[in-house]
C-alpha cells in the first residue's frame, strides 16, 4: 500500500518527474493527460510550466526546440487518442443509467455547445485541468468532423505549449529565482482562467438552452 501512494505521490510531483525523468517521462504524461480518461488528475499545466522553467534555468538540459516539439506532439497525439475513443467507443456513455456524477442531459448540452463553439471548447479547455482531458472524447462523442478537430486540436496546443512552456522558458532563463514561486503563479493563472472558461461556458448554456 505504501508503495502505491509514493507511486501517486512521484507522478504527481511535477518538479520531481522533471528531475528524474527527464523528458520522456515529460512527454509520456502530457500524452496521457491530453486524452487518456484515466489519467485527468495528472499534472499538466503545472508540468509543461515547470519543463520550459527548467529548460531555461538549465536544470533540465534540453535545447528548447525539442523541448516544445516534443510538448506539442504529446498534446496533439493524446487528444487525437481522446477523439478516436469518444467517436467508435462514445456511446457506452450514452447508454450509462444516471447518477451523481453522470447524467444524459449533460451529454446533449455538450453536443449543442460542441455545434456550435467547438473551436472555442477545444482552444480553452486546454488551459483547464480535467476539462482538457474529456474535451476530445466528447469531440469523438459528438461528432465532430475530423478536420475541423485536427485544425483546432493543432491550433490549441499550439497555444497552450507556447504559452505555457514557451513562457517559462522565458522566465526562468530571466529570472531563474521563479522556481521557488511558481506553484503561487500556475494556481493564480489557472484561478483566472477556469473563472472565465466557467462564465463563457454557463452564457453558452443559456444561449443553447
Amino acid at each position: 500500500m505504501n508503495s502505491v501512494t509514493e507511486f501517486f505521490q512521484y507522478i504527481l510531483n511535477s518538479e520531481e518527474l522533471i528531475r528524474t525523468g527527464g523528458l520522456l517521462v515529460i512527454t509520456f504524461i502530457i500524452f496521457a493527460e491530453n486524452g487518456l480518461f484515466f489519467a485527468f488528475f495528472l499534472p499538466g499545466d503545472y508540468l509543461v510550466f515547470l519543463a520550459g522553467v527548467f529548460c531555461g534555468t538549465g536544470i533540465l538540459n534540453v535545447p528548447i526546440g525539442i523541448l516544445l516539439i516534443c510538448m506539442f506532439t504529446a498534446a496533439v497525439l493524446g487528444s487525437l487518442v481522446g477523439y478516436i475513443f469518444g467517436k467508435y467507443f462514445g456511446g457506452m456513455f450514452e447508454n450509462r443509467p444516471d447518477s451523481f456524477f453522470f447524467k444524459k442531459k449533460h451529454i446533449e448540452t455538450t453536443r449543442k455547445y460542441f455545434e456550435k463553439y467547438g473551436s472555442r471548447t477545444l482552444i480553452i479547455s486546454r488551459f483547464l485541468p480535467v476539462v482538457r482531458t474529456f474535451a476530445p472524447i466528447l469531440a469523438g462523442l459528438v461528432k465532430m468532423t475530423f478536420p475541423a478537430f485536427m485544425i483546432n486540436n493543432v491550433v490549441g496546443g499550439a497555444v497552450w505549449i507556447g504559452v505555457l512552456t514557451g513562457g517559462g522558458f522565458l522566465f526562468g532563463a530571466r529570472f531563474p529565482w521563479i522556481v521557488d514561486y511558481v506553484q503561487y503563479i500556475i494556481l493564480f493563472f489557472l484561478a483566472i482562467t477556469t473563472f472565465t472558461v466557467i462564465k463563457g461556458y454557463l452564457s453558452a448554456r443559456k444561449e443553447i438552452s
